[in-house]
């Protein structure tokens, strides 16, 4: 069941969902609104020759750049960044989240691969994001810009996420795969 904005107010109010800091305009008919950081994550390629391995940290930590405090996040034509939600989310362990890019956004060039909220899950959200118009697109902190589908599961998780990304603020660089 897809939760509307009085389902969603409610939990809020009785404290089941987590969302700091909270902004009433952000509840939308059958989701809520997330609105941009301050940071963004460009990739670096150290050198021509540069191949990425994703089992080594070293290739991670050294192909991105990340930028705090930013007034406006660049993104250069066809170029793929990180970006973080600005508000922190402490979802319930009976629900989940399906995250998509407003789709205002989407007409700009902008596309976001889409990403799962699991049940459980507190944090900042990272997000993916890959400017495919011909032309560099302003964003700005604070500006609405993706949409989380909230999903209530027919029984809580007997595995609430206690994984890698949990408890991120701002911006987590891609955990190493083994």
């Amino acid at each position: 069941m897809i939760l509307s904005d009085v389902d969603i107010l409610n939990m809020i109010k009785n404290k089941r969902l987590g969302i700091k800091p909270f902004d009433r305009k952000i509840v939308r008919e059958n989701g809520i609104d997330c609105r941009l950081d301050d940071q963004i994550a460009h990739h670096v390629v150290p050198d021509a020759d540069f191949v990425m391995d994703p089992t080594n940290p070293e290739h991670i930590a050294k192909s991105y750049s990340v930028m705090k405090n930013q007034k406006k996040l660049i993104i250069k034509p066809h170029e793929q960044v990180l970006l973080s939600t600005y508000e922190k989310l402490s979802i319930p362990d009976s629900v989940a989240g399906f995250v998509e890019l407003r789709s205002t956004w989407a007409r700009h060039g902008l596309s976001m691969p889409p990403t799962i909220i699991d049940a459980g899950f507190e944090g900042t959200v990272t997000l993916e994001v890959i400017n495919n118009a011909p032309y560099s697109i302003i964003l700005r902190p604070k500006q609405n810009f993706a949409h989380i589908i909230l999903v209530k599961l027919d029984n809580k998780s007997e595995n609430a996420y206690s994984g890698f990304y949990s408890g991120q603020n701002g911006i987590r660089l891609p955990k190493v795969l083994k």
